[in-house]
């Protein structure tokens, strides 16, 4: 799956404060995701996020 930073994913769980987008601020074996809603920011497994991301808007 490519996903690069910058790229917003949309998870199939919202986060509490609403939101179900997310901004890639760092990839690799783990990724860093800021949360569109309330910048939360937190740390997944490649492997979780693969699992549970609904879709991907490229950054353009």
């Amino acid at each position: 799956m490519q996903i690069e930073v910058g790229d917003i994913v949309t998870l199939k769980k919202k986060h509490p404060c609403g939101s179900f987008e997310w901004e890639v601020i760092r990839s690799g074996a783990d990724f860093r995701l800021k949360c569109v809603g309330c910048a939360h920011q937190i740390m997944i497994a490649r492997t979780t996020l693969e699992k549970n991301i609904k879709r991907i808007k490229h950054k353009e």
